[in-house]
């Protein structure tokens, strides 16, 4: 990748004000045409979304689209429209015990909801404020409750695919053993014993780590520093490590960029939320420099793997390891190309990189005063200037999609191929498309001076 470091957040200005607009059009448009019945969308099929049944992972970023519609231009009937389907349709994914999703789906509902309120965008409202905080603190502890333990005793929140199944995926739905632990709530097991969400959290996040991210340390003969397996398998009998695993990406032994994308952001954002707890809360748990000790060296890790896998603009192909992407020959050193014939790029993977590009860069210049951060957020300007242009911004009134040239299943070829293609392209998912406007409004804010944060107050920037 080739970092622009004379980019400004004031160079983005023009495009994200830009983006917001087409944002608007195309969540106004979803929301019209969709009917809830027909189950929630996924990913688009030749420019109309469309479902997918796996799991419904992905409706919380559906209606938490409209709300950060609403906090990044103010329009109310973004508000409304995100308020009454959270009321509608999210309360099941509240009490959800199949899934690791419940920081995708509450978190990015009940959880903006509650932090506009408390930010003053919304009007006051104790019950309301109350019924948000319930459905997060709930959320938490049901996530929290899939729980597999170790042949050491720690432990890690096990994915849909069972309790064998350590997915890199959870790091980022840890957002919601964070906010119910904020909001003073603890998990109930077997005879009232209280168990801790903030453990819970440090257990997985360490676990992760552990097995899932490499660090060129000589684990395998694949060992390269910030390479991620997508799944991590335990024999469940004596709680031993068995072999590393792949559902999305090419194999066990390559990197699926958006679980990388995945790791990055998922930690960063979890050392923002360990700098905000107290020394003595986080003593129990090993102490904050072992914390963010191994938070942060799997953040570098990843974030330098990306920067060093990635195209020359910032944009990933699917997967490191894919089998073709050989015959494209030195396709990191040019701009990605959706339109190859030999492997997709994955635009959501960048949208979701670049938010922890930034976050991690913000935090360590700004928390431990290492002035090496400013590359990763250099680099996540770089990403968001890409995917905010031509080919990625889907201007296209009859597409439904925001983000143009994400992929979902490469493996298991769900993914639409256009006619006189030979590879998907062209298609939007919703995880990126809210990732997208995510990014943008994280950008936007510190534009404004601001930045979001779990404690749903206000920061001024320095």
């Amino acid at each position: 990748m080739k970092v622009d470091n004379s980019l400004t957040l004031q160079n983005l200005e023009e495009s994200l004000n830009h983006f917001f607009e087409v944002s608007g059009k195309k969540i106004k448009a979803l929301h019209a045409s969709w009917d809830t019945k027909n189950g929630t969308p996924v990913f688009t099929s030749n420019g109309q979304y469309t479902t997918k049944g796996w799991t419904e992972w992905t409706q919380g970023f559906m209606y938490g689209w409209a709300i950060l519609q609403f906090d990044a231009t103010g329009d109310e009937s973004f508000l409304e429209m995100g308020r009454k389907s959270t009321v509608d349709h999210m309360a099941p994914h509240v009490s959800h015990i199949g899934v690791h999703d419940h920081g995708f789906n509450n978190v990015s509902t009940y959880g903006n909801l509650r932090r506009l309120m408390l930010e003053g965008r919304l009007p006051f409202n104790e019950w309301e404020l109350n019924f948000y905080e319930l459905a997060l603190k709930a959320s938490g502890a049901v996530q929290a409750s899939r729980w597999s333990t170790l042949s050491d005793g720690t432990g890690y929140i096990y994915s849909f695919n069972g309790p064998q199944s350590l997915f890199i995926d959870t790091i980022r739905s840890l957002r919601s053993l964070a906010v119910a632990h904020q909001l003073g709530h603890k998990l109930m097991g077997e005879g009232d014993e209280p168990i801790s969400l903030l453990d819970r959290l440090i257990q997985h996040a360490k676990n992760t780590a552990r097995y899932n991210i490499y660090y060129g340390e000589q684990r395998d003969s694949y060992d390269v520093n910030g390479r991620v397996a997508h799944e991590s398998i335990f024999n469940t009998t004596n709680g031993t490590y068995r072999c590393p695993s792949s559902q999305q990406g090419y194999c066990a032994f390559s990197t699926w960029t958006r679980g990388l994308a995945w790791a990055l952001l998922g930690y960063a954002e979890q050392l923002e939320f360990i700098s905000t707890l107290a020394d003595e809360e986080l003593e129990p748990f090993g102490g904050r420099e072992e914390i963010t000790g191994f938070m942060l060296k799997a953040a570098k890790a990843t974030a330098d793997f990306y920067l060093q896998n990635t195209a020359l603009d910032g944009i990933p192909y699917w997967d490191t390891g894919a089998p073709k992407l050989d015959e494209l020959g030195q396709w990191r050193d040019r701009p990605a190309d959706p339109y190859n014939d030999k492997e997709p790029v994955d635009s959501s993977a960048a949208a979701i990189a670049a938010q922890g590009l930034a976050r991690l860069g913000r935090y360590m210049e700004e928390q431990l005063g290492d002035s090496t951060g400013r590359l990763y957020f250099q680099a996540a300007l770089t990403t968001s200037k890409a995917l905010f242009s031509t080919p990625y911004l889907s201007e296209d009134e009859n597409h439904q999609g925001l983000i143009l040239h994400s992929i979902y299943h490469q493996p298991n070829g769900w993914d639409y191929v256009p006619e006189g293609s030979v590879v998907p392209n062209g298609e939007s998912s919703l995880w990126g498309d809210y990732h997208a406007v995510e990014l943008a409004l994280y950008l936007k804010r510190l534009l404004e001076g601001k930045q979001l944060n779990f404690e749903g107050k206000i920061h001024l920037v320095k």
